[in-house]
């Protein structure tokens, strides 16, 4: 019924608009074909005249009204009932939908762009919700890990009559498995607070230079046992303006990676290298390196290329560096090649902190 009136409106105003416009027409053109022939036209004729000009009225008003009704059907109900159907589908978590654009020779594009808006929306929201998925998937899987192995320590040591020497490895393996759990928990947290944005840098000025040999000494423990060789050629008093606990959390990380991953008696370079804009480290080793298909996605949470040290990580320290190089508005890239090792290049403004929170 509610179609029904609105198609009469329709007409009645096309109708209103066509009879106005004809009429004025027609009076315009009698009147100076009755001065141009000199008489005028008689009442029978202008009867048969205003007869037929109202049927053309009437027939073209119908006329436009059904062109009218057909053009906006084409163009502004069918595209708006696929954009329609589609945020209903997204509402209820098919994030799979895609609007297909079909551009009719009166359209202006805007139902497109809306249509193109919808689709990146969508695939958006599908990757993050595979992302979220994921992530809890492999949460899940790290959580169960050490858990399973600190369940089987824990049953191991009721056994009866166990000797001393096992009774220290079992308590030695629910010890490392529960650090193992807390410091998974603990990255975790850390991340979500980066990713959120509820940690904010702190700027102040300090030396880099002091802050990277003191993360390496933290370290003396690991390069002593593995007899790797250490070279430095850190630049003396390279000042930033940054936040140096974050940034102490990245150097850990790149620093721990290194040391994971060479071997005994490798070697591990440390580099600083600075000019008036900007600071560069670099941290390379003679480790196992990477492939190039790993380099694509090893700043992903949990990704773990090299599977032989999984228990040694949990695949959140280089997420953790990424984002914390991101919050403090550097940049970070990493050089390798299997089996000769990697080079991560940290690239940091020396005023950069201050440059983020101008911008936040």
């Amino acid at each position: 019924m509610k179609k029904l009136l609105i198609n009469i409106r329709d007409f009645l105003v096309f109708f209103s608009l066509v009879a106005f416009v004809i009429s004025c027409c027609l009076i315009l053109f009698t009147s100076t074909l009755q001065d141009t022939i000199g008489r005028d036209f008689t009442r029978e004729e202008i009867t048969l005249a205003a007869k037929a000009t109202m049927m053309n009225v009437i027939l073209i008003s119908a006329g436009m009204a059904v062109f009218d009704h057909i053009r906006r059907k084409l163009t502004i109900e069918r595209p708006l009932k696929e954009i329609t159907d589609a945020t209903e589908k997204i509402m209820q978590g098919d994030f799979s939908v895609r609007i297909d654009h079909r551009k009719s020779l009166v359209d202006d594009g805007n139902f497109a762009l809306i249509g193109e808006s919808l689709n990146k929306m969508a695939q958006e929201l599908g990757s993050v919700e595979t992302l979220r998925t994921d992530f809890i998937s492999n949460v899940s899987h790290e959580l169960k890990t050490p858990l399973a192995v600190m369940q089987n320590y824990g049953t191991m040591l009721q056994t009866p009559g166990l000797s001393e020497e096992k009774r220290i490895e079992y308590a030695k393996g629910i010890t490392d498995n529960s650090r193992r759990l807390a410091a998974l928990i603990t990255n975790i947290l850390k991340l979500n607070k980066l990713e959120n944005q509820q940690i904010f840098p702190t700027c102040e000025e300090y030396d880099l230079s002091n802050q990277l040999c003191e993360c390496l000494l933290q370290f003396e423990e690991v390069w002593e046992e593995k007899n790797i060789e250490i070279e430095t050629e850190l630049e003396d008093g390279v000042y930033i303006v940054s936040d140096e606990e974050l940034l102490a959390l990245v150097w850990s990380n790149l620093f721990s990676n290194a040391f994971k991953f060479t071997e005994d008696n490798g070697r591990v370079t440390v580099s600083l290298t600075a000019d008036e804009e900007y600071a560069v480290v670099r941290i390379s080793d003679t480790g196992c390196g990477i492939s190039a298909e790993t380099g694509k996605h090893i700043f992903e949470k949990f990704y773990q290329g090299d599977t032989s040290h999984a228990t040694q990580g949990n695949g959140l320290g280089l997420a953790l560096v990424k984002r914390v190089i991101d919050i403090c508005k550097g940049e970070i890239t990493v050089f390798s090649e299997a089996g000769k090792g990697s080079t991560f290049t940290v690239r940091l403004k020396r005023g950069g902190c201050l440059e983020a929170q101008k911008a936040d």
